[in-house]
């Protein structure tokens, strides 16, 4: 592995036999803490229902078919989707050669130049807490507000308000800090009933959708669909189609989830890169034929943006399969996204605990906790609870603030999971000792490629949707997202950098002989 322990430091455990899983932890500096109950079905469970690709389109369809229209749906989705795969496959390479909860925190501290391990980690891991903590809240809300506008579908007289909204936000919540508190083994079953469920809404999305279109008859011509490019920006049509990837970015990134459970999991520096590459893959290809169904059976952009429905999928789905079969179909989609939300706390608590375990974050002696009857982080899951309820009230700000939390997610992620890949490609040299899974000579070449992709969106997903009027259509994810690293960054410089020294070593080892406080 490649680890925060220099060549000469063995760890040292002598009170019982280790199995190959611990050994590899131990080697990294931690002890064995989680039960391991995920399997390579369960970790990619996890994450697919993270992706939860029927409510994540369904979510993110206003960006994609309303910034460009078909072209935007399909090969926006295919160029986007096979750039992320570089991504994706540079982060399963990593995760086999580190399979530890703090994933790319982990990896950026090891990996960066001497002295600098530090600032690496607290930059990576920052930025991937604020992906994950509005993971939830930005998967809630949009719950929330599905479960209006199936009622709006419902009842022609009902207009949801702000707070009604944002209560049932709240409920969501707590309903998923609830479950996500239980144990691990329960997890790992909820998970794979809620991948299972994914799976097959989707399919029955992508046979009833197109079978109904074409009973009216109402299916759009190829030419339509492969050509017809719908700007609905106010910048110009190459860089709407740009704009239009925000909707595959932000649908495509919980495949780190893996990452994150591989102190959970059997076999882990195996089965958690497959689980990411599995989820990557399959992400991309579903992902893609629904966008594909979608653009052929859309009549009407500019009605569906602008329904009173409030959900441009509800609305979609009320004008091709009519309202008993639109309600039907969309509530398939808020069960899959209730599925989704759980899967992202799961993902963020665990993130919060592996950082808070090497004191990043305030308060981290209490999140870092783990529940000695359930054995899973349950303050953690509670403190991202707090942060995603708070990150609602930016709704009654405008519709603009609350759908930064998308923009935000994307973009602290992929910062996240770009800056070890960075270091591993430009920077490392031969410190990286890669996994049992590994890309062999293709690391460099494809670490480059997805280091070239993030620098690229990272700018666009900043912008606006439109130039003018400069307050109504603000893009708030510069506002939110720069000021928290803002903020962290301060907080580093001023203080942290005198005590914060990257992963903390919790296992006695040769080297110092005692429980370390050990960094890069």
């Amino acid at each position: 592995v490649t680890t925060v322990l220099a060549d000469d430091d063995m760890p040292v455990v002598t009170d019982h036999i280790m199995d190959a899983d611990e050994e590899v932890l131990v080697a990294l500096g931690y002890k064995q803490e989680f039960k391991r109950e995920f399997s390579l079905l369960s970790s990619f469970s996890v994450s697919f229902s993270v992706l939860g690709l029927l409510p994540s389109v369904a979510s993110t369809l206003g960006y994609n078919m309303g910034y460009a229209g078909p072209v935007g749906m399909v090969w926006g989705w295919v160029v986007a989707a096979t750039l992320i795969q570089f991504v994706v496959l540079s982060m399963a390479e990593l995760c086999s050669s580190m399979p530890t909860s703090g994933g790319l925190y982990y990896a950026s501290a090891v990996l960066a130049p001497d002295g600098w391990g530090p600032l690496a980690a607290w930059i990576t891991g920052w930025s991937n807490f604020i992906g994950q903590a509005t993971g939830p809240a930005s998967v809630d809300y949009s719950l929330a507000a599905m479960i209006m506008a199936a009622v709006a579908m419902v009842s022609d007289s009902f207009v949801p308000t702000i707070w009604q909204t944002y209560l049932l936000f709240l409920l969501l919540l707590f309903l998923h800090g609830t479950v996500t508190s239980l144990s691990t083994k329960l997890l790992a079953r909820i998970n794979i009933f809620s991948a299972t469920f994914n799976f097959v809404a989707l399919v029955v999305a992508l046979v009833v959708i197109p079978a109904a279109s074409i009973q009216m008859p109402k299916l759009n011509s190829a030419q339509y669909v492969f050509t017809s490019f719908v700007n609905g920006t106010g910048w110009p049509d190459g860089f709407a189609f740009l704009m239009s990837w925000l909707a595959v970015i932000w649908t495509m990134s919980g495949y780190d989830a893996p990452f994150h459970l591989a102190e959970e999991a059997s076999n882990a520096n195996i089965a958690a890169p497959r689980a990411i590459v599995m989820t990557g893959v399959s992400g991309g290809i579903l992902g893609w034929f629904l966008n594909l169904v979608l653009a052929y059976v859309v009549q009407d952009i500019g009605a569906v943006m602008a329904s009173p429905v409030g959900q441009p999928m509800g609305s979609l789905l009320l004008s091709v399969l009519g309202p008993s079969g639109g309600v039907g179909m969309f509530s398939l989609v808020i069960i899959c996204q209730f599925c989704m939300g759980q899967s992202c706390l799961t993902a963020a608590s665990r993130v919060v605990y592996a950082y808070s375990r090497d004191g990043a974050l305030p308060g981290s002696r209490i999140w870092a906790k783990v529940n000695s009857y359930t054995q899973t982080p349950v303050y953690a899951v509670w403190f991202i609870i707090g942060i995603a309820a708070l990150l609602g009230l930016l709704a009654f700000a405008s519709p603009a603030a609350i759908g930064a939390i998308f923009a935000i997610g994307a973009v602290a992620q992929y910062i996240a999971f770009i800056v070890p890949i960075f270091l591993r490609v430009f920077v490392v040299g031969n410190r990286f000792r890669p996994g049992p899974w590994n890309l062999g000579r293709w690391s460099r070449p494809i670490g480059f490629v997805a280091c070239c992709y993030v620098l690229l969106i990272t700018p666009i997903l900043f912008f606006p949707s439109a130039p003018s009027p400069i307050l109504t259509a603000m893009n708030w994810a510069c506002a939110v997202y720069g000021g928290a690293m803002g903020l962290a960054l301060i907080w580093y410089a001023v203080a942290a950098r005198k005590w914060f020294r990257g992963p903390r070593v919790n296992i006695e080892h040769r080297m110092y002989g005692r429980d370390a406080v050990s960094g890069v």
